[in-house]
Parts: C-alpha cells; structure tokens; sequence
C-alpha cells in the first residue's frame, strides 16, 4: 500500500478543474475539531484530510497527509503548536500554518510570526470566516485578527527600542515602492487593498513582495515587517 496521501474529489470552477484545499485540523478540544470540520465539509473547495489533538500528532499527521493548510491552537498538551509549527515548517514547507487560538498574548503572535506561521486568528471570529482565511492565506496572503494588529504594532516598536545597543549591519536596499509597499503591509493591509491604495495590480503587489522576501532573504511577510522595524527600515509610532 503506498503511503502517499490520495488525492480528493476534484472541484469543477467554470471550465477549469481544480484540486480542494487540503486542511489539517489540529485543537486539543474534539468538539471544537468536530465542529469546524462539519463547518469546512460544507465548502466544495475545502477537504479536511485529518486532524490532530496535539503538537506531535499534528507533526505526524502533517507528514502522512501533506496538507496545504494547518488549522492549529496555541496551546495544547504534550507540544505546544508554536513547536508544532517550526517542526510542520521544516517537515513539510508546503504547508502553510494559521494559528486559531484563544491567546491574545503578543509573545504568542511573535512567536508564532516566528516560527513561520502565516495566520493568527482568534476564535472569536465567526466560523464562517475560517473558511475565507483558508482560502486567503492558501492564496499567498497572511491574516492576523484586527484585534491583534495593534498588540503587533507595539511588539514591533518594542522590537526597535531592543536593538539601541545592537551593532549595525549593511541592510539590503528597497526601492522607494517597496518600502511603501512594506509599509502598507505593517498597517495590516491585504493585498487587494494595497493595489487599491498605490494604483497598481494585485499581480504588481505580488511582484513587490516576492523581490522584498527575496531581498532580506526571509519567507513571509511578517517576517518582513519584522525584520525592517528591527532593522529600522519603518518606524512604527
């Protein structure tokens, strides 16, 4: 028997047949996992292909099933997800995490930011929204609940009163519209509304935010609002 996952029900989209998002659900709560996987089974273009109760057996799970999504808490028995995540990240690169917590502690979303995590949601958004975030981020995009945009902010200007005493190194340079891109990213920005703001194409924005990943040499767009708060590239006020 081969042990690569099978593939799921292909989902016709006018003339084109495409493959559902493949989701893997990961809450240490079985009510809360059974309720969003009847929620996301209503989705033609969604497929739950498992689930998972904690850290480690979200890793083996991610490993066997090769999901596209990772749906996981914060804080569950056993291995935290944060852990979770960087293994998930190493494991399998295709997957990208959206961490559905209760915790709206900043460490947790810094952490989380961290270990490449894509999503930070909190479970007071509607379950229907879940479904809407999986197809945002599955679509390149990374999404924090509003109500953590400002808890991040202030970490980031945390961030720059840390490195006062840190030694300065050569930054790469950004064009003046990749730092009104990046910018725009800071404030939370999606990447229709950026277009929207500076005149430009979705497919412009994605084109901006390719070369800025590719010129700090890092993975994900918070990482790049990140790293130019602690670089001093933004101020944050």
């Amino acid at each position: 028997m081969s042990d690569q996952p099978t593939a799921g029900p292909v989902v016709p989209i006018g003339s084109l047949s495409v493959e559902p998002i493949r989701v893997l659900v990961v809450d240490d709560h079985a009510l809360f996992r059974r309720g969003l996987q009847m929620v996301l089974e209503q989705e033609p273009d969604i497929e739950v292909v498992g689930e998972a109760s904690d850290g480690s057996e979200a890793v083996e799970q991610a490993v066997e099933t090769l999901p596209d999504i990772v749906l996981m808490d914060v804080r569950m028995p056993k291995r935290g997800g944060i852990d979770a995540c960087t293994a998930i990240h190493d494991a399998v690169p295709s997957a990208k995490i959206i961490m559905l917590t209760i915790s709206d502690e900043e460490a947790d979303l810094y952490d989380a930011i961290k270990a490449g995590a894509m999503g930070y949601l909190l479970k007071e958004i509607s379950i229907e929204e879940v479904a809407s975030a999986i197809r945002a981020v599955n679509g390149g995009q990374s999404l924090i609940s509003p109500s953590m945009a400002s808890k991040l902010l202030t970490e980031f200007a945390a961030m720059v009163k840390r490195t006062d005493e840190r030694q300065q190194v050569p930054t790469p340079r950004l064009t003046d519209r990749e730092m009104e891109v990046l910018k725009l990213v800071a404030k939370g920005l999606n990447n229709r509304d950026i277009a929207k703001q500076l005149f430009i194409s979705e497919n412009t924005v994605k084109n901006h935010i390719r070369n800025i990943l590719e010129k700090l040499q890092l993975h994900s767009r918070m990482e790049a609002v990140v790293y130019a708060v602690r670089e001093k590239l933004l101020e944050i006020t």
